[in-house]
């Protein structure tokens, strides 16, 4: 039984933990960690272990812990105004700034920034958006969501739809109807094993066509995709996929959403995903690397082709119906405006993509050979170590083993957090994007002493 002391009776008790074993964590039988400070890369506990967040939270505090500039934004803009609405026109000094940052930074066919709080509700709001934009242009009928399997899009009823996890739609009834799912192009785990990446792009653009023409191109509103899969493995795409995905997409008038959640803002060593990989979306999530999670924001950034059938819908039929109490938050607005004034006078974007090379090189080279490692993967500081248990035949390992676990329990034993991602033992790191070539060292080192401690050499 881990329980030592009220707070952590307390915890116990009366806390409902997100994406936890709720009967275990109640009767004391799992771990639990309550977090006192930061800085840096590093967190710190209440037992005075200090650890390295190779995950950055959850993908999300980008310019590491402890930033006092963000801090003082946040009380600031507390002090003046600690909150006020968005509707019918209301804006901030802090929210009407941050919009426009957000739109010098964004592709350039993007037209107007729509804030909320989180990326499942920036989801919802694209979804809503769409359908409402085919209701504008009288096509009632193209309405289906084509999503991938294992793309992750938020917990939402909707949201947890468009998301290709088991995890998440087990016992839950989902996903809900007008969502579809389609090939995820990851390639380690392709059909052929002799396919080159260009035959595996060309299989995953022939599934997608092939859903189209069963499903019918005029019911068909839209397309989601990250430009590199996270949660479901932290998978970037193999070349060309993402070009000709959107060639199928524009020739059968349906939307393309990048959710850039985590990718946005620098975390590929580009400011978007979607510029990295040469395409152009209607709509953008963002969430996360807005602010770097120092308070809750997100964002649906949209396109002057959609804005400009929003405004014809307004003048045919009045105010538009979508809104959240907490749009555009001011606190969370002014910590967003202070973060990226840090990405860019530290240079983050650059140093994610310097760093980031270096990180992945190092990490192919410490356990690329290995011979349960099936790859080693990344882009900019987005890594992920897939662990298998024949190289040849890329075989699982039996999910009782739970293989990834016991890796990232050894680098925590060593000081480092990693990521086990869901659906396969994949050991995943995003690290924030201020992280150094030593501490990049440090985390290779140690998740190699970690690998081969759970499954030798």
């Amino acid at each position: 039984m881990l329980k030592n002391d009220t707070l952590d009776q307390w915890d116990r008790e009366n806390f409902f933990h997100p994406s936890t074993h709720l009967a275990m964590h109640a009767r004391g039988e799992s771990p639990n960690r309550i977090v006192t400070g930061g800085s840096g890369v590093y967190i710190e506990d209440r037992d005075g272990n200090r650890l390295l967040d190779a995950f950055a939270g959850l993908y999300c505090v980008n310019v590491g812990y402890g930033r006092s500039e963000i801090a003082e934004a946040i009380a600031a803009q507390a002090r003046e105004l600690a909150y006020y609405h968005a509707y019918v026109g209301h804006g901030t000094e802090a929210s009407i700034t941050l919009a426009k940052m957000v739109l010098e930074r964004a592709p350039k066919n993007m037209s107007k920034v729509y804030f909320g709080l989180s990326g499942s509700d920036a989801n919802e709001t694209n979804i809503k958006l769409v359908w409402y934009y085919n209701n504008i242009l009288g096509r009632p009928q193209k309405k289906k969501i084509i999503s991938r399997w294992r793309g992750y899009h938020g917990s939402g009823l909707m949201t947890g739809s468009l998301t290709g996890l088991k995890l998440f739609h087990d016992k839950f009834d989902l996903p809900l109807g007008r969502i579809l799912h389609t090939e995820a192009p990851y390639y380690f785990r392709r059909p052929d094993p002799a396919m080159s990446e260009a035959d595996f792009v060309g299989h995953c653009v022939a599934e997608l066509e092939a859903l189209i023409a069963r499903e019918g191109a005029d019911t068909i509103a839209a397309f989601i995709g990250e430009p590199v899969l996270g949660t479901g493995g932290i998978v970037p795409p193999p070349a060309g996929y993402w070009p000709a995905i959107q060639e199928v997409l524009k020739k059968h008038d349906i939307i393309l959403i990048a959710d850039e959640v985590v990718t946005g803002f620098g975390r590929l060593g580009s400011m978007f995903g979607s510029d990295h990989y040469g395409f152009e979306a209607d709509l953008i999530t963002i969430a996360k690397g807005l602010t770097s999670a120092y308070a809750p924001l997100s964002g649906s950034i949209v396109s002057e082709r959609m804005w400009s059938v929003l405004e014809r819908g307004t003048d045919e039929n009045g105010p538009i119906g979508h809104g959240w109490t907490y749009s555009a938050h001011p606190i969370g607005a002014a910590a967003g405006v202070a973060n990226l004034k840090l990405v860019d006078s530290l240079g983050l974007v650059q140093n994610a993509a310097e760093t980031g090379a270096h990180f992945n090189a190092a990490m192919k080279a410490a356990l690329g050979d290995h011979r349960h490692v099936g790859e080693v993967r990344g882009e900019g500081l987005l890594c992920a170590v897939e662990l298998v248990e024949d190289r040849d035949s890329r075989a699982f390992f039996d999910p009782a083993r739970k293989v990834g676990p016991a890796i990232v329990a050894a680098l925590l034993k060593r000081g480092v957090i990693a990521r086990a991602m869901p659906q396969g033992d994949i050991v995943g790191f995003a690290p924030p994007l201020c992280l150094t070539r030593a501490e990049a060292d440090e985390i290779v080192g140690k998740t190699a002493e970690s690998v081969i401690e759970v499954l030798g050499r």
